[in-house]
């Protein structure tokens, strides 16, 4: 996926109802998991991002500083996210309790 024409997220736009369901993609732009929910807004919020797992079933949600992930619009509207981490390197984060 060509990232470069996707429109990057305000602070502002940075609130559970513009991401959570979005999908995170990796450093090989393959999709490696969804933000179930979100705390906070702006910059200095977390994303809880499921990783792996099928259709939801399995998936180990972690939390992650906003700052780790870019988060965009495509042309058609849809927000997603992109980050420097693998999904392994994600797994390996400790699960996030609610």
């Amino acid at each position: 996926m060509d990232h470069s024409k996707h429109t990057p997220l305000r602070p502002d736009e940075l609130t559970s109802t513009t991401v959570e369901g979005a999908n995170v993609y990796g450093p090989d732009d393959s999709h490696i998991g969804d933000v179930s929910h979100f705390h906070g807004t702006g910059q200095n919020a977390q994303a809880v991002v499921d990783v792996g797992g099928f259709l939801g079933i399995g998936a180990k949600p972690v939390a992650l500083n906003v700052s780790s992930l870019n988060f965009m619009r495509d042309e058609n509207g849809k927000v997603h996210a992109t980050t420097v981490m693998t999904k392994d390197e994600l797994k390996n984060l400790p699960e996030h309790k609610h």
